[in-house]
């Protein structure tokens, strides 16, 4: 299996992400208060049903704040209240509720299904202004792309998603971002930045979360999904990383071509998604369908692009994902990307293979070396908090496991022992949240652990086994005689030296000469006594 032992050189973690002043406090002060008042209006802020599981010195908050609560903060479920709620406040928000819309397994599943409208059935803007917007971008009109160009079959937060068909017969996806996305994301972004500074000042214990660092990694995410040029890019490289995985491993996931014909600032079209909407309730009932490969396979796909080619799909949500018999994934949506460079892949495969084979002293030497946990702590004492985590869920089935309580410890350990947030992990952890919870949406007893196992082991014993010993071996042999012979090829560098012979002018030798005289015979004269 390879030498686990062996020391990982420390890598320098990437530079936090430059931070951005707010560029309007006084708006985002004002924005942030009236995104509290719509969430106490939905009563999506403390709400009603919660109240009776506070602490009874604080409860008469909660019971003040519902005072407050409009129509639409007395009807309906709290999923549906706080699914409104993050439609009004925006982009930003609809991307934390897509998020937790995954997570049935912490919130309960009546709360993400409320929440799952979120993914891809907003509100969408009309036919015509869809068209105006394909025909500004590409500087052409539709008609000249596309034989029929239909109505929007989906709309999420920053565009929404039309089905149109080429002159050749294929039927493609238009994706049309939204009319003044890009002006609300900045809003959105600017409150974040200062509802991040607040937290830095006020609320201590926020600090080691990074908030700054936070927003800035999730502002760079979006402001790179506002365009679509990019967006085909990453769609073009993931679908050569899936094909590539497919070849090679088998894989878990394709993704639809690029038709660069279509592609503008604003627009992005690809080829059809076969298969059925993860988000339609009908796609986990398909003839022939094995929902436990499916799960397996999401799990698996993401570990296969974040290990083998450090380039993920960081959205991997039920509205990116479509499905069809017997266990087959095709993912849209490619506006944010996560990338791991060689060292983070390591530590990354290095901690799962640690609870895979409940190695729990090797973990936390990872965690020492990588430097996620400060050096002032105990490496013991770490690996003892770590088994505390893993030995109750290791083995255990999901339905076995409150995943709101482990979130819980692990919150509490990883304050004992001042871990940090690292924005470069951000993508990866938010990412990985989607993903498991999107497995256990189809299997609720899904063992996210069993799933991991076949990628990890495969790139523990392709990186650090014999072979890959004897190849790192061979590629340092072949650097080093690389470095040999262009120093052997290299020339002396020839350097001219020129020496001039000058002679002192006869006044001035005539003058140093009388001035050493003069000193000599004034010493002799000094020192004429003692020589009597």
């Amino acid at each position: 299996m390879g030498d686990l032992s062996r020391r990982i050189d420390p890598a320098t973690p990437p530079p936090p992400p430059a931070t951005v002043p707010v560029r309007r406090p006084v708006e985002a002060s004002l924005r942030l208060m009236s995104w509290g008042w719509v969430l106490i209006r939905h009563d999506a802020l403390v709400p009603r049903e919660i109240t009776p599981l506070l602490p009874v010195s604080i409860r008469w908050i909660a019971h003040l704040l519902h005072g407050f609560a409009g129509r639409e903060g007395r009807e309906g479920r709290p999923g549906q209240r706080l699914g409104k709620a993050f439609e009004h406040l925006g982009p930003v928000a609809i991307k934390l509720g897509q998020v937790l819309a995954t997570r049935a397994d912490i919130f309960g599943v009546e709360f993400a299904r409320d929440l799952g409208r979120l993914k891809d059935a907003l509100e969408p803007f009309p036919l015509d202004q869809a068209r105006r917007e394909v025909e500004r971008s590409l500087g052409r009109p539709v008609e000249s792309l596309f034989t029929d160009f239909g109505p929007p079959v989906g709309a999420a937060s920053l565009a929404q998603a039309h089905p149109a068909w080429l002159a050749d017969g294929r039927k493609v996806a238009v994706k049309v971002l939204r009319p003044g996305a890009e002006r609300r994301v900045a809003q959105g972004l600017d409150s974040m930045r200062l509802a991040a500074r607040l937290a830095v000042r006020f609320v201590p214990p926020a600090r080691r979360l990074e908030p700054s660092a936070f927003v800035e990694t999730i502002a760079r995410a979006l402001q790179l999904e506002l365009d679509m040029r990019l967006e085909a890019a990453a769609a073009s490289e993931l679908k050569d990383i899936m094909d590539r995985a497919r070849d090679r491993d088998g894989g878990h996931m394709t993704a639809p071509a690029v038709i660069w014909d279509g592609v503008g600032k604003r627009v992005l079209t690809l080829e059809w998604a076969p298969g059925v909407a993860m988000t339609d309730p009908l796609a986990a009932e398909q003839p022939g369908l094995d929902r436990n490969a499916l799960a397996d396979n999401v799990v698996q796909a993401f570990l296969t692009q974040a290990l083998d080619y450090g380039t993920f799909h960081a959205d991997l949500h039920e509205g990116n994902l479509f499905c069809h018999a017997p266990a087959e994934l095709t993912a849209i949506d490619f506006g944010i990307v996560g990338r791991l460079g060689p060292a983070e892949r390591r530590y990354l495969a290095e901690i799962l293979w640690g609870f895979l084979s409940r190695d729990y002293d090797r973990i936390s030497r990872v965690h020492f070396e990588a430097g996620y946990v400060p050096p002032e702590h105990s490496v013991e004492a770490f690996a003892q908090a770590l088994r505390a985590v893993g030995e109750p869920v290791i083995g255990k089935q999901a339905s076995q496991v409150s995943m709101g309580r482990l979130l819980g410890q692990l919150f509490e350990i990883t304050a004992l022992f001042d871990m940090h947030l690292r924005p470069e992990l951000i993508l990866l952890q938010k990412t990985m949240v989607s993903v498991e919870g999107v497995a256990r949406r189809l299997n609720p007893d899904h063992d996210l652990w069993a799933a991991s196992q076949p990628v990890v082991e495969r790139w523990i014993r392709r990186e650090l086994g014999p072979q890959a010993q004897v190849r790192d071996a061979f590629e340092e042999a072949r650097a080093t005689l690389k470095a040999l012979s262009r120093q052997a090829q290299s020339a002396p560098e020839t350097r001219t030296v020129i020496v001039r012979e000058t002679r002192a002018p006869a006044w001035m030798i005539a003058g140093v000469t009388l001035a050493v005289a003069a000193s000599t015979a004034a010493l002799v004269l000094s020192l004429w006594p003692a020589i009597l």
